[in-house]
């Protein structure tokens, strides 16, 4: 057994119009993420996480903002070609917890659906997928809605 915990971090900057993207789907709200990609800010800090599980840098270095092919590009074809670069290692994740930290919209509603969508990606079952959501109580700039953040840990396995 290797066993392999990673920890991802992301945050970005909240616009107005733009669409909000958290988990592989669209949240409705008038303020969206600006980023190179769409800005996934949780699909972000799950490659992050599973990236540092392997000791394979970061979702940037693999994916770098500066590359054109990477703009506006769904952040699930990232989070794919992440779970094809570990297999290669021969690594599978075994389960994922993570938070998004988001004053408003509220996500509990759409966590079902955020968990469904990466539990395929992620090829295992919607179980061993958690996603939490929290505001910042209108502290900070996530509090006052002009940035989105989200946390992710995974647990990989060899084998």
């Amino acid at each position: 057994m290797n066993l392999r915990i990673g920890f991802g971090v992301d945050v970005h900057r909240l616009k107005s119009g733009l669409p909000l993207m958290v988990g592989g789907i669209q949240v409705p709200s008038p303020k969206g993420a600006e980023g190179h990609s769409d800005a996934d800010v949780l699909l972000h800090a799950i490659c992050d996480a599973i990236l540092g599980a392997c000791n394979m840098r970061d979702i940037g270095f693999h994916f770098s903002d500066r590359d054109p092919q990477f703009k506006g590009i769904d952040s699930s074809i990232l989070l794919e070609n992440v779970m094809k670069l570990i297999e290669e290692k021969q690594f599978y994740v075994i389960n994922l917890d993570s938070t998004v930290i988001l004053e408003t919209p509220k996500l509990s509603s759409y966590i079902p659906l955020m968990q469904e969508r990466i539990s395929q990606l992620l090829k295992i079952p919607v179980d061993c997928v958690s996603i939490k959501a929290t505001t910042h109580e209108s502290v900070d700039s996530f509090g006052l809605q002009q940035a989105i953040k989200a946390y992710a840990t995974v647990l990989l396995n060899k084998g």
